[in-house]
């Protein structure tokens, strides 16, 4: 089966735990203002591969991994690839390598389900606490979230919740409280990460000819991450 990739990582450490590989997907449905990767929004860009040519590519790094590595996939939003990343995450489960998926959660469908069968951990970029926000900045729901960390708590798929801290959208104390509030009621989330926003995208969006949303926000302060990050129940760090 084949699919498109934006892009490949040999060797990350910041998606998932350990040393991992990380596959970046083309196409995403969604228009995040503090979107980094504009450049994987369409779909039919990107480099076709197949399953077997990606698997071999892996493999080639597979030493680096040790005990908490693996492949992490990421986007834009793998999901919209479901059945060629249910092919390639039971190729990397058959090989004995731990599977990542850093997702939106905005699609779950049967395809969908197929993945999380072979799927060893999710990273949920959890976006905003109410809706109105999360439809507003992102062209997403939080419901379609929260059902999506519902199957991972059915399936007990271990979670990291993820969220980027963007000046006066979801900066607020309140905001991170609500986070953690979800994360108390999913027994399979194990960790949060507040990531802070970067503008280092702007070049991108300039070079395709679109508006960078953020342009003009500034990166949270250090104080101000750290004052959000202690609101973080130590569990989840």
């Amino acid at each position: 089966m084949t699919g498109r990739i934006h892009s490949f990582q040999s060797l990350g450490t910041v998606d998932g735990p350990g040393v991992r590989c990380v596959v970046f997907m083309q196409g995403c449905p969604l228009r995040c203002i503090c979107c980094h990767n504009p450049d994987t929004w369409n779909f039919q860009a990107g480099e076709t591969v197949d399953t077997d040519t990606l698997l071999k590519k892996i493999l080639r790094f597979r030493s680096y991994f040790g005990e908490n590595g693996g492949v992490t996939v990421s986007g834009g939003e793998p999901l919209m690839q479901a059945p060629f990343l249910a092919e390639l995450f039971c190729k990397l489960k058959n090989a004995g390598i731990n599977t990542c998926l850093d997702t939106s959660g905005c699609v779950l469908n049967s395809d969908v389900e197929s993945v999380l069968d072979f799927t060893d951990i999710v990273l949920l970029d959890h976006k905003y606490s109410n809706e109105e926000d999360y439809f507003k900045f992102t062209k997403a729901h939080l419901n379609d979230v929260e059902r999506f960390l519902s199957e991972l708590e059915k399936r007990n798929i271990p979670t990291w919740l993820r969220r980027v801290i963007i000046p006066d959208k979801n900066d607020g104390e309140n905001s991170v409280q609500l986070l953690c509030d979800t994360a108390k009621r999913f027994s399979c989330v194990k960790k949060i990460e507040l990531l802070p926003f970067r503008n280092f995208c702007e070049e991108k969006y300039n070079a395709l000819g679109i508006e960078f949303p953020l342009k003009n926000t500034k990166t949270p302060s250090k104080e101000k991450m750290e004052l959000l990050s202690s609101l973080i129940p130590q569990k989840y760090r």
